[in-house]
């Protein structure tokens, strides 16, 4: 066991009893084996529900649960329902984890428990204003507290045999919509199932990016070639308008995190 494997533990042991926000990607899914390894069913995982949250998470979430016998609850968030998330500021984030530390810090006093995340030490210097929202609730991060990095939860996941070890990082499907542009359950659907279609073409790192009636796609740098072949590139545009895009265009830079954090700079204050 590493120097940050016991710190981890150690950590846990001491919060005595938590709940982990577990969205089933690989932070959250070793924190919260980790954390059941180490608490046992003082560790519950819990998984928010709502239109902005993938289906696909949702059963690698469940699947994982099950599969090594986490403590899973699934819970219905509403940050649809505020305005201030519909209305899809820069500071979106801030308003989806309020609405689930809402829940979770509730459900966590209830039950005598810390509410922890999956932040890791390479999300320090990102854009995050979600992390404020943690801060506010009180919220722990084990993996950042010991030091781990993303790289070293992706071995460490891989050790303990959570199939999601490699599975590319993701995000909610509101990232995919520029920012000041309303969020709606009808463009939640039309980008869940448009990258849907790419992931049934076998592109494992792909983003739909919804600008109105056109579909800017990014994709892996590896795998852009054979997006662009006559007759995957000829699937794909008559796929993504059959779901409902009038314009489908391909991302020449390729995937890349937070691209549409990119414009924000720009904005004036």
């Amino acid at each position: 066991m590493t120097e940050k494997e016991r710190a981890l533990r150690e950590t846990l042991s001491s919060l005595g009893s938590v709940i982990v926000a577990y969205s089933g990607g690989v932070d959250s899914a070793y924190l919260a084996w980790v954390a059941h390894d180490t608490l046992g069913p003082r560790a519950v995982a819990i998984t928010a529900d709502s239109p902005s949250y993938p289906e696909r998470h949702r059963q690698m979430a469940t699947q994982i649960a099950e599969q090594f016998g986490l403590h899973h609850e699934i819970i219905h968030t509403q940050e649809l329902e505020r305005p201030e998330y519909r209305a899809n500021p820069a500071n979106r984030c801030y308003y989806c984890k309020h609405e689930l530390y809402t829940h979770l810090t509730r459900m966590a006093s209830e039950r005598g428990a810390v509410v922890v995340d999956g932040n890791n030490a390479d999300d320090r210097g990102d854009y995050r204003p979600g992390r404020q929202a943690a801060r506010e609730f009180g919220v722990r991060s084990p993996l950042d507290d010991a030091g781990l990095t993303k790289a070293e939860i992706r071995e460490l996941a891989r050790h303990a045999g959570l199939p999601v070890w490699d599975e590319p990082a993701s995000a909610c499907l509101s990232s995919r919509i520029p920012y000041h542009t309303e969020v709606t359950n009808e463009k939640l659907r039309i980008i869940e199932e448009a990258e849907q279609v790419l992931r049934s073409h076998g592109f494992r790192v792909c983003r739909v990016r919804h600008h109105d009636e056109l579909a800017r796609i990014e994709l892996g740098r590896d795998e852009l070639a054979r997006a662009l072949e006559p007759e995957m590139s000829a699937a794909i545009v008559r796929e993504l308008k059959a779901v409902g895009y009038r314009y489908v265009t391909i991302d020449l830079q390729g995937y890349r995190t937070g691209s549409l954090n990119e414009g924000l700079l720009l904005r004036p204050a």
